[in-house]
């Protein structure tokens, strides 16, 4: 986990031309994606299509990693940072819980710039993985060079569930996916890029990174 200090980032949308500034407190955000390893010792499952230790997983539902980070609190004695309702429909985030959960998409954008303003924090083919440079499959985590904050595969690899919804009016339940995975092209791999999809839908290059609020 990589340590943020409290700052602001502006967001913006090109399909609704909107843009809007959110100011963060200190959060720690994982280095790199969740692995098949870690996902299995926590969930006890491989839900990805190719198999590696190494290799981020993938082919997880946002309820998948919602509640990984969950399990991945309790295992760890920390207060779970997500509330689900009786029937598992709906979940709430609970702000004062120290435990694990996906970053907000202005955390993840914050973190993925890390103090760059260019659509991306180094040349493309050094920091990611992509249609141009990946064979078309998944690889391993760390694999390209890190942003200057120490994070690897924010751009590229797979996607990164976050927890907002990405329009509620327009697409109901639909939640934020950041970051590009190995099978776009460049101009998906860019910091200020939002995609959507839905929470219960498992796709082969999406995947997570977890949250923490607070320096800890």
């Amino acid at each position: 986990m990589v340590a943020v200090a409290p700052g602001q980032v502006t967001l913006s949308d090109r399909r609704t031309q909107r843009r809007w500034s959110v100011d963060l407190e200190s959060f720690q955000i994982g280095a790199y994606p969740v692995t098949q390893a870690e996902y299995a010792m926590v969930v006890g499952e491989r839900p990805s299509a190719v198999r590696g230790d190494r290799l981020p997983v993938e082919g997880v539902s946002w309820w998948d990693a919602v509640r990984f980070c969950n399990a991945l609190s309790q295992r760890e004695g920390l207060a779970p940072a997500y509330q689900f309702d009786d029937d598992g429909e709906g979940v709430e985030w609970d702000r004062s819980a120290d435990g694990y959960r996906l970053p907000t998409e202005a955390e993840w954008e914050y973190a993925c710039r890390a103090g760059s303003t260019g659509p991306r924090y180094g040349p493309l083919d050094e920091i990611a993985w992509y249609r141009d440079n990946s064979g078309e499959r998944v690889h391993e985590v760390g694999g390209q060079q890190p942003n200057a904050w120490g994070l690897y595969d924010m751009l590229g690899n797979v996607w990164d569930w976050c927890w907002d919804i990405y329009d509620a009016e327009v697409y109901g339940t639909y939640r934020v996916l950041r970051g590009g995975g190995w099978f776009d092209e460049h101009w998906s791999c860019r910091a200020s890029v939002r995609r959507r999809s839905h929470p219960t839908y498992a796709i082969d290059d999406v995947g997570f990174r977890i949250a923490r609020s607070g320096a800890h």
